[in-house]
């Protein structure tokens, strides 16, 4: 299907199949799209709302682009990010998180990228931390693979993006690029921690998690509109497991986590959220401690190294309080 067609079909609110975003999305790749078109298509997609064979037809043309970070110990191997957005201004969670879920004999494949929707981005709060963030993808595998955690900065493997960069930018609102980000992992997972700023995104991208044949997952947002399992209030959560979607209310109080104010996880600048992430990996924080306890939890939950959420938040407390997370922390700046 050309764009122009796809384009006619979206004006009269006619979902595409999977096959018909991919043809769609490698035309645009091929540099055969025009700024207009690829503006028109984003949003119609957006005014019609994606579906989730839209979004895997997406995903899987840019997959193709993907230069691909080959480790070979795909068990326990994970991403834990999410799509960013949520205008809540919180310090960097999936990063401490990452880094903690590292400690515990999870292996981290870090996508993110440099700051766009907020002050401090996972590659710019990780530059901070003097964790670097610029392997190359034969290093990156190594460093996976030897001590649990890399960096992957999105820009350098997911080349696909770039056709769009433009548009995108010029837009100025969110499309299916911003859901599609998260998903183009250039490493083999087996487990995802994927947090959306949409509620009604969840069953979405959780099946196509399931599509994509993810063994655990987790999409999760937060009540209160965070990108992450929130300690302020309520999370919506969709889970993939054992080839189902399973879509619950997960409450932070059921699992002896307090409730707290929203302000309580605002974060600043990336030196700012630096020295957070490293009070939380030493066992200082108070709440800032407590949601990426519970969020930590989650990852090592997806990643199949306990059986549940709850044994994956006292998992993560064990591993800072023993001082493993910030020993770990310590082995990753040497890597």
């Amino acid at each position: 299907m050309k764009i122009n067609d796809a384009m006619k079909k979206l004006v009269m609110q006619i979902d595409l199949s999977e096959d018909e975003v991919r043809e769609v999305m490698e035309e645009i790749m091929r540099g055969e799209a025009t700024s207009s078109q690829k503006g028109g298509f984003l949003i119609g997609l957006k005014v019609k709302g994606e579906t989730s064979e839209e979004l895997l037809g997406a995903v899987k043309a840019l997959r193709k682009e993907t230069v691909k970070v080959d480790v070979e110990e795909k068990e326990n191997l994970i991403d834990c990010c999410g799509t960013g957005g949520d205008g809540a201004n919180t310090f960097n969670i999936s990063t401490a998180v990452a880094i903690i879920a590292a400690s515990g004999g999870v292996k981290v494949a870090k996508h993110g990228n440099r700051a766009v929707s907020s002050k401090s981005g996972s590659f710019d709060v990780l530059k901070e931390l003097g964790i670097k963030v610029d392997y190359t993808k034969e290093e990156s595998k190594r460093v996976i693979e030897d001590k649990g955690m890399a960096f992957l900065l999105a820009p350098s493997y997911n080349k696909g993006m770039k056709n769009v960069a433009k548009e995108r930018l010029e837009l100025g609102t969110r499309t299916l690029f911003n859901m599609v980000g998260p998903l183009l992992n250039p490493a083999p997972l087996t487990g995802q921690l994927m947090g959306v700023y949409d509620g009604n995104l969840i069953e979405t991208v959780g099946d196509v998690l399931l599509n994509l044949g993810l063994e655990r997952a987790m999409v999760v947002h937060g009540d209160d509109g965070l990108d992450e399992i929130t300690t302020t209030t309520t999370t919506t959560v969709c889970e993939v497991k054992n080839g189902k979607l399973y879509k619950y209310i997960l409450n932070p109080s059921d699992y002896g986590i307090e409730l707290c104010k929203p302000e309580a996880l605002v974060g600043g600048t990336p030196n700012d959220n630096a020295k957070i992430i490293v009070d939380i990996l030493k066992g200082k924080g108070g709440p800032k401690r407590d949601i990426v306890v519970l969020n930590t939890g989650a990852a090592l939950y997806v990643a199949k190294v306990v059986d549940s959420l709850k044994d994956g938040i006292k998992l993560a407390r064990d591993l800072i309080y023993s001082g493993k997370a910030y020993d770990k922390y310590l082995e990753l700046r040497s890597a």
